[in-house]
């Protein structure tokens, strides 16, 4: 009879959808294919994404989100109307209050625009909360006491780097340096060494099955098919994790280095405690090999991967829904 609560993890990559009382009810690409004729869209998430790269010139397959902000606002409503109907949540006599999840560092006009999205997809209020803080309680992080907890939630457009205390961001950076980056480090890097073209599907095939971002920490190899750019014609390569560990040093280096600023500009009695409770690494991003590994080497302080990285946000938010009646006055 009345709407549910849902919490939004609208990400570069993927929207996830918490319903309160529920949990995790959805966990989609946010790709949607249109035609381009007609304005009409044809298919949101998953189905749209097998379209991505094999499309036909009349439609085309849109990531509506980039580095985290809406770069198309009328695909990505229409994303969200069609997610919010598929779930089902909107009751005979009300709409759902709405929590979504921003980066740390976006404008007022990027965050009015999140928020008339979703209102527009049938939101009734709607709330906006940090991507890091919220990542940080679905990793189960006592965010809520007066000691320092470090949170790195690495997604797919942005890197949301953030110590909290007492419930509230203290210090925190957000990089416009993600999953999607990587992903075209090495799409370049065949590029270039190769003479071979390939789609961004095939570079995170790479990016999950060999890559790995601590040397020598993984040895795998992988056979790879893409266009040869000087006959034409397809060709298959083998590529080794070795190698994409040296294609993605630069761009990982970036997000050591955001990392360490956050640290450095973090009070000592809040450095103090994460040094004995370590920093938590969250987002898809996160799942990249060895990357736990780096961290700790660089960061002199004990780095973990949180459990089921990806979720976490969408998890943080069905926590905050639980207490959303305390937060209304945020919104």
């Amino acid at each position: 009879m009345f709407a549910r609560d849902i919490g939004i993890d609208l990400g570069t990559a993927n929207v996830l959808i918490h319903v309160k009382g529920k949990g995790i009810v959805l966990d989609e690409p946010s790709v949607v294919a249109m035609d381009k004729n007609t304005g009409q869209v044809l298919e949101v998430g998953h189905a749209a994404r097998r379209m991505v790269g094999r499309t036909p010139g009349n439609i085309a397959a849109i990531r509506p989100l980039k580095d985290g902000v809406i770069a198309d606002f009328d695909v990505t409503e229409a994303m969200l109307r069609y997610f919010i109907g598929k779930i089902n949540v909107k009751g005979m006599f009300s709409k759902p209050r709405i929590l979504v999840c921003c980066p740390t560092n976006i404008t007022k006009v990027e965050q009015k625009a999140i928020k008339e999205a979703a209102e527009k997809s049938g939101g009734k209020k709607v709330y906006l909360e940090e991507e890091p803080k919220v990542a940080a309680v679905g990793a189960g992080m006592e965010i809520f006491q007066p000691s320092g907890n470090m949170v790195i939630d690495i997604g797919g457009g942005t890197t949301d780097i953030a110590v909290l205390s007492m419930g509230d961001i203290v210090t925190s950076e957000s990089i416009k340096l993600a999953g999607d980056n990587l992903d075209q480090e090495i799409l370049q890097y065949i590029k270039r060494k190769y003479k071979l073209l390939i789609g961004d599907r095939t570079a995170e095939d790479i990016k999950v099955n060999v890559a790995t971002v601590f040397p020598g920490a993984r040895n795998e190899t992988i056979d790879i098919r893409g266009r040869d750019l000087v006959s034409g014609l397809p060709r298959t390569i083998t590529i080794g994790s070795e190698e994409i560990e040296g294609a993605l040093r630069e761009s990982v280096a970036l997000i050591v280095q955001a990392a360490k600023t956050v640290l450095e500009n973090t009070p000592p009695e809040l450095s103090a405690d994460i040094i004995d409770r370590g920093v938590i690494l969250t987002g898809g991003g996160a799942l990249i090999n060895g990357l736990d590994q780096l961290m700790s080497e660089e960061l002199k302080v004990p780095v973990f991967m949180a459990e089921e990285p990806m979720h976490c946000v969408a998890k943080g938010t069905g926590i905050m829904l639980e207490n959303i009646d305390k937060i209304a006055k945020i919104g």
